[in-house]
């Protein structure tokens, strides 16, 4: 009997099944064995995050390569975690206690973890539970998180050797400071961006001058002049000349400050004098090194200004910029206020303005590192697509932009820095206050570990995920068993977006560099490599048809989930993936506040389409005797023609994907679904109304149905696993997720061109029974012009029955005479004619839409002759393609003599 089908796919309600039933088959496990892994680590999202869409095309991707390698029979291993993003989880559980009434000075560190490992607890693994929604395969049981135990001492373990090998130094610096989170930051962590500003034009007083001269400085920061120490112009400024070696008084204070001359200076900006205040901007600190001056630090942690600023004592840095100018103008200090952009800098995770600030912090030295990452990548052991990503990696990681990495920071939430201070201020780097108490104790005597204080800064949250794929696998635990890590190290690919690429991308790379070799063994290093992943991809960022980065602040990006619920997750995953390529920005069209998206209505049009094509073929019933011999001829010759075309078909999909062309992968396959199988072979092979189909032609249909759910089930995995249950009976264990990838067999293109001419011409007749309004009902005949082209082609058994039979014409023959009445049909070197009634015929329409054919044949043909009369490309290219493009030439200049004598007849 045949299974009864709804007339509608609930995606909802499917989705949810098959994700439940993965799970409990446990398809997503893996543990090592005599398989090939396949591992992927996910780059892991902050616990603070929401899903949102750049999160969707990124792990979309990862699934689809995950599910690829499960269906070759590779050991999948897809390891999914979250990233305890010190700053912004700090910042809420710091707001979450605000509104209990608790401040964070008020509590003791271990307090403060207490309640930020609740809030973890709560509302950390949301975004991992989206992801289930969009089907992602991850092995769940591997979930890791940057603060669990073993991780942050794997991260406390790497700051240890890392100081021993003297790559770890403490240091003061010039340093950008967040002001809000209270903590410093890395270069990479600072957005730097255009804003409108003023600039301030402010007069200092000469000493000695009694008040009659002046020298006028450009600022876009008023406040800072409290912290000035001198006042610098270059020492070529003609205007300033007489300058150099006075003083000048800090408008205000009266502070009393040498007028110096330095090449910093830009003798074209502003008026060509520079105020220095060394303690709030790297560059005139480093001008103050350089003169010897003194630093004075006018700013708390907070951004208000503390009592060495003298004025504003407690007020905050933005109040005191607009009090300062109102008091600088009414003292006359003020010379002109004009409107000014600059780039300004803000903290990447609060978005507060940074304030450069002095301040003793823990680094990296990053010049031996930054080399070594370099020439991974341009040796060949790591591969970026796109390949162009290389230059901007390069550029980065070159030894004239790399600056030591800033690793400690003012926060709790983190892996606590493990440097231990005995009493007197002497330190040592350990894993225990224990270990450090012996260490002391060799130089200092009895030392015991409770009389020591540990470091209060953490540690930079990317100093904790650069270890992330080794990490995962506990390959720093002591007397750790590596066998898992050997096993799926290093990984095959990493997704990620290439705004990251310094972040984490070259700093994972520089710590399989540093470790890997030591963890896996001479023997296995060599073998494997010690990069951490082979292949890194590049997502584009997803933008909105303004192309902004879509984002919550702007209010640009639809909700995920919403999205989910409206289009299904396949049609979702479709829709992200059909506007994506490698590296390219996404223009996704959803309106800002909606969930309206074309191109996710198309995927979910897509599944009701493969939802209703099974319909169709299990509603047919079946023959209980042969069909007849001409039916058997036509569905024998579209059987084979969709054989050889899903060969080819598979074939261009393995390229696709050796390439990381995924989005191309999927139109190749929705080209052949839609197209090739639904419109075309389905309607060759359709019975009669309410009369049956033959056995064997509808096992063949399933057949290759079964093969195309498997080849879709990475980018579809929902609607390929319903309509796979559905197509035979199935045992427990046979599912289409743990399937076979087809493999391509052979196929021979001139046969599947010659199929797809039958196509044209029923095209062809179509459009021009649509042009001349003429009913399919209206019976017409077809008569081919009787070359050895078509004699060839009418050779092919079953060819001009099928023909016949989906052009609906009334009969089909040959001749080698002019056929009056009629319209031209030409499909490559064919040329038929469909008789038409009489003066349905325009011959002026007929004779435009000719020329307008032989004008565009001549132009494919110059096209071909200029490149095989190439030089460099007959000699660099292979035989087989120099003979299809000579292939190309001879079909089109037969094309053109047909043409050219249609014409000669109408004419």
């Amino acid at each position: 009997m045949t299974q009864e089908l709804s007339s509608r796919y609930e995606a909802q309600s499917t989705e949810k099944k098959w994700y439940q039933h993965w799970l409990d088959k446990q398809y997503f496990r893996s543990t090592p064995d005599e398989r090939e892994p396949y591992t992927i680590v996910i780059p892991p999202p902050n616990i603070t995050g929401q899903l949102h869409m750049g999160h969707m095309l990124n792990n979309t991707i990862q699934d689809i390569l995950i599910r690829k390698a499960r269906l070759e029979g590779k050991n999948a291993c897809w390891v999914p975690g979250t990233d305890h993003a010190s700053i912004a989880t700090e910042a809420k559980v710091v707001a979450l206690l605000a509104e209990k009434g608790i401040k964070k000075a008020d509590i003791t560190r271990k307090e403060f973890l207490r309640h930020a490992f609740e809030w973890k607890e709560k509302y950390g693994n949301i975004i991992l539970q989206q992801l289930q929604k969009l089907g992602a395969s991850c092995d769940w049981s591997r979930t890791r998180f940057t603060m669990e135990e073993k991780l942050s001492r794997a991260v406390q373990q790497s700051f240890v050797d890392l100081h021993q090998k003297g790559y770890i130094y403490k240091g003061l610096r010039m340093t950008n400071w967040d002001p809000q989170a209270q903590t410093a930051l890395s270069n990479e962590e600072v957005i730097f961006g255009e804003e409108q500003s003023q600039l301030y034009h402010i007069r200092y007083e000469i000493e000695g001058s009694n008040g009659e001269e002046y020298v006028t400085i450009a600022t876009t920061r008023p406040e800072t002049i409290l912290a000035d120490v001198a006042i610098a112009v270059h020492p070529d400024d003609p205007r300033h000349a007489d300058k150099i070696g006075k003083f000048a008084f800090v408008p205000m204070l009266r502070r009393r400050i040498p007028i110096i001359a330095d090449t910093y200076v830009k003798i074209d900006f502003g008026t060509g004098a520079l105020k220095i205040t060394p303690a709030h901007d790297a560059n005139d600190y480093e001008v103050g090194q350089r003169h010897g001056l003194p630093v004075i630090d006018m700013f708390n942690a907070d951004g208000t200004l503390n009592k060495t600023a003298k004025f504003y004592v407690g007020q905050d840095r933005f109040w005191v910029r607009k009090q300062i100018v109102k008091d600088l103008q009414a003292q006359e200090h003020i010379v002109k206020i004009e409107s000014y952009t600059n780039s300004v800098g803000r903290s990447e995770r609060t978005k507060a303005v940074i304030e450069p600030r002095l301040t003793e912090q823990w680094f990296v030295r990053m010049a031996d590192l930054c080399s070594d990452a370099l020439a991974a990548v341009e040796n060949g052991s790591v591969r970026f697509l796109p390949e162009h990503f290389v230059n901007m990696y390069r550029s980065w990681l070159q030894a004239d932009n790399v600056r030591d990495w800033c690793i400690s920071r003012q926060l709790w939430w983190g892996q606590q820095i493990p440097v231990f201070y005995a009493p007197d201020g002497r330190f040592v780097v350990a894993m225990t206050a224990e270990k450090a108490a012996e260490m002391l104790s060799e130089t200092l005597g009895d030392v015991k570990a409770e009389d020591l204080r540990q470091d209060t800064d953490v540690m930079d949250t990317w100093f904790s995920s650069w270890l992330w794929p080794m990490s995962v696998f506990d390959a720093f635990e002591e007397n750790a068993d590596l066998t898992e890590f050997r096993y799926y190290y290093p990984t095959n690919v990493l997704v990620t977006g290439w705004d990251i690429m310094f972040f984490w991308v070259a700093r994972m790379i520089m710590a399989g560099n540093t470790w890997a070799a030591e963890l896996l063994g001479e023997q296995l290093a060599k073998e494997k490599g010690v990069a951490p992943f082979k292949d890194v991809y590049f997502t584009g960022m997803v933008r909105d048809k303004k192309r902004r980065k879509m984002s919550k602040q702007l209010g640009n990006s639809p909700d995920a989930l919403d999205l989910i619920d409206k289009y299904s997750a396949d049609g979702v995953r479709f829709g992200m993936l059909s506007c994506s390529s490698a590296g390219n920005d996404v223009i996704f069209d959803a309106p800002e506040q909606s969930t309206d998206s074309k191109l996710c209505e198309t995927g979910r049009n897509f599944t009701n389409k493969l939802w209703n094509a099974l319909r169709l073929i299990k509603g047919w019933p079946v023959a209980t005797q042969p069909a007849s011999e001409e039916t058997a001829k036509i569905n024998a010759l579209a059987i084979s023609w969709l054989e050889q075309k899903l060969s080819r078909t598979i074939e261009q999909l393995n390229d696709s994907f050796r390439a990381y062309r995924l989005s191309e992968a999927m139109n190749t396959l929705y080209s052949f679904i839609w197209d090739d199988f639904c419109a075309w072979y389905l309607e060759i092979i359709k019975p009669a109304y309410e009369s049956p189909i033959d056995a064997a032609t509808l096992a063949a249909t399933i057949d290759i149905l079964e093969r195309v759910m498997t080849l879709l089930h990475p980018f579809m995995p929902f609607i390929t696993e319903e309509i796979w249950s559905h197509l035979r009976p199935r045992q427990a264990g046979d599912d289409c997720i743990v399937s076979q990838w087809p493999k391509a067999g052979k196929y021979d293109s001139e046969f599947i061109d010659d199929f797809e001419r039958m196509m044209q011409i029923v095209s062809a007749a179509r459009e021009i029974r649509n042009q001349q309004q003429l009913s399919p009902k209206v019976l017409l005949d077809l008569v081919a012009n009787d070359t050895p082209a078509w004699q060839q082609f009418a050779k092919i058994e079953g060819m001009t029955a099928c023909l016949q039979k989906i052009g609906n014409f009334q009969s089909l023959s040959s001749s080698s005479h002019e056929v009056p009445q009629s319209a031209s049909i030409l499909a490559g070197t064919l040329q038929l004619f469909l008789c038409l009634p009489e003066k349905a015929i325009d011959k002026d329409a007929e004779r435009n839409k000719i020329q307008k054919e032989l004008e565009y044949v001549q132009g494919f043909i110059d096209i071909l002759q200029k490149k095989l009369s190439n030089e460099r490309f007959v000699q660099n290219a292979k035989p087989e393609v120099i003979a299809l493009e000579q292939r190309k030439l001879d079909d089109n200049q037969t094309r053109l003599q047909l043409l050219q004598t249609s014409l000669a007849q109408l004419n």
